[in-house]
């Protein structure tokens, strides 16, 4: 990372540790209750994972392009359409928990890269109010700090479908 450890943004340090901590725990899980689904027409782990495998995917792209742009304008996607497209209830466990953690690795090198000025900038366009976890409302600026810090907030939200506290 460009910084050092102890100068990066607290939620850069936070993602970091949540992947420490929540691998292990992912893992021993197992190949069989990684794949139950709790209620019908609910994710299973797996598929929870491959949620947030998709969501670093979509985000990685957006935190890269708003560096680039005068707005904070970005493509939705259909959620439940690509966790049964990628069928990642049936993927290899082990691999999605392997590739989810790399990318989040990866991810939190690109948002500890951001210039502060970049991230602080408000933008009176964007529309978080339809990508964010947590809204921002189209009337109100929008950061791209903010945007990442709820990217964070998002991940622990489903990791705690899996594992109860992170």
């Amino acid at each position: 990372m460009p910084e050092s450890a102890a100068s990066v943004q607290p939620y850069v340090a936070e993602l970091l540790a949540i992947i420490d901590r929540t691998v292990p725990r992912l893992t021993a899980l197992g190949d069989e209750a990684s794949a139950r689904r709790p209620s019908p027409g609910k994710w299973s782990p797996r598929e929870i994972i491959g949620h947030l495998i998709d969501s670093a995917s979509n985000n990685h792209q957006r935190f890269v392009r708003a560096q680039f742009q005068d707005h904070l304008t970005f493509a939705g996607y259909d959620q439940d359409a690509w966790v049964a497209r990628q069928r990642y209830q049936d993927a290899p466990w082990r691999d999605l928990i392997t590739l989810w953690a790399s990318y989040n690795r990866h991810l939190a090198r690109v948002m500890a890269s951001v210039p502060e000025p970049t991230r602080t900038k408000p933008f009176a366009r964007h529309n978080l109010h339809e990508l964010a976890w947590q809204p921002v409302a189209a009337s109100e600026p929008a950061t791209l700090d903010y945007f990442m810090r709820d990217y964070v907030g998002h991940l622990k939200h489903h990791l705690r479908q899996i594992l109860g506290e992170v």
